[in-house]
């Protein structure tokens, strides 16, 4: 380790972590072996895991140089921190790999040999569809979302790439650094977010490797991450026409119309009068619309604890209380100036409330902590 020290880098392997400490010391262990001869760094992204995965990755890196770590607080979200990662090194080449043990460190080697063979190449993805790749013991269920997820990957890939939801590649460090600024880092699928920011075609080999079962700690995968994966789809398609926090802000607030309606119509049914029913309605859409732009549309802010969580839904009741004057405001306006033309006025009114509410909402509610 020390005559490889005094060499410039030939790699950094990121690894972007939540709740990993368990893996961390035997990943290391694993790299080292794989590595041997090749002057390389690790850089643990952490998203301030409970479980103190960053406190765990500093520990070794008091007695191994190698081992950096990046302990990242207030924002999650494995694109981002893989992003973080690839711009904190000065390798010229940058490795992305899990901290579950499920991929193939073994591999590593031989994507730099393939890399440094060939000038004209971006990336060198390991794929578990291609001959001689496996995806382990994945029942058929899971298979069947990955497939899924490949095919709607391909209305937004540049280039034909067998397995675009991997998770482990490698590329050149410079080329990560160009499309940094483009990179939307939604989700979980970094690989496809590089794959789409390039106005061009990127060059990529695939390489097969096989899928491990995960040793420690627990999946990550659940109804978010596959909500992450349309997102990402979708920014990419009309993203740049419709900011895909605004549309997701937006079809929440539909939901709300829908709640607002359904609770009003149970207290009128239950004997309630119309102003208490309304009241009541009102703060039951507010209640639901905070809840889910907590959980999903600000994912990457949400807040958390009693404290913030009381605060927030004050301040979200405050600005869409004041967003619904601004709609109905410019709704009359226009309704007068437009001598009775009720249908865009009130769309405009509508409109005019849903921007007011997402813009301030981002600024005051999610955009304090």
């Amino acid at each position: 380790m020390t005559a490889l020290s005094a060499r410039p880098l030939d790699l950094a392997v990121v690894i972007p972590t939540f709740n990993e400490s368990a893996n961390v010391a035997q990943l290391v262990a694993r790299l080292d072996v794989a590595l041997a001869g090749y002057a390389w760094e690790a850089i643990f992204v952490d998203d301030d895991s409970p479980d103190d995965t960053s406190g765990t990755a500093r520990a070794i890196g008091r007695v191994d140089p190698r081992i950096r770590v990046l302990q990242r607080i207030g924002r999650r979200g494995l694109s981002s921190a893989c992003v973080e990662g690839m711009c904190a090194t000065a390798a010229p080449l940058v490795a992305v790999i899990d901290g579950d043990l499920q991929h193939d460190e073994g591999l590593l080697p031989r994507m730099i040999e393939v890399l440094s063979a060939d000038a004209g190449l971006d990336l060198v993805v390991g794929s578990r569809f291609v001959a001689g790749g496996g995806t382990g013991d994945w029942d058929r269920d899971r298979i069947a979302k990955s497939a899924l997820a490949t095919r709607l990957a391909r209305f937004v890939l540049k280039a034909e790439l067998s397995d675009p939801m991997s998770g482990f590649f490698m590329v050149r460090t410079a080329q990560v650094r160009a499309l940094a600024p483009r990179l939307a880092t939604i989700g979980f699928k970094i690989l496809l977010d590089i794959m789409t920011a390039s106005a061009t075609p990127l060059r990529v080999v695939e390489l097969p490797y096989t899928f491990r079962n995960r040793a420690a700690g627990e999946s990550k995968l659940d109804y978010v991450v596959a909500m992450e994966y349309l997102i990402a789809l979708y920014d990419r398609l009309v993203g740049r026409i419709v900011p895909v926090r605004f549309a997701m802000f937006s079809v929440i607030g539909a939901l709300g119309v829908g709640v607002h309606f359904g609770v009003l119509a149970t207290a009128r049914a239950l004997g309630a009068t119309f102003l208490p029913a309304q009241i009541l309605a009102a703060f039951a859409a507010m209640t639901m619309n905070f809840a889910l732009n907590n959980a999903l549309t600000y994912r990457d802010r949400r807040l958390r604890g009693v404290r913030q969580l009381v605060d927030g839904w004050v301040s979200f009741c405050a600005v869409c209380s004041v967003g619904l004057i601004a709609n109905i405001g410019i709704a009359a306006f226009l309704h007068d100036v437009r001598d009775g033309t009720w249908a865009a006025s009130a769309l405009a009114g509508v409109l005019v409330g849903a921007v007011w509410n997402y813009a301030l909402s981002s600024r005051f509610v999610w955009g304090r902590y």
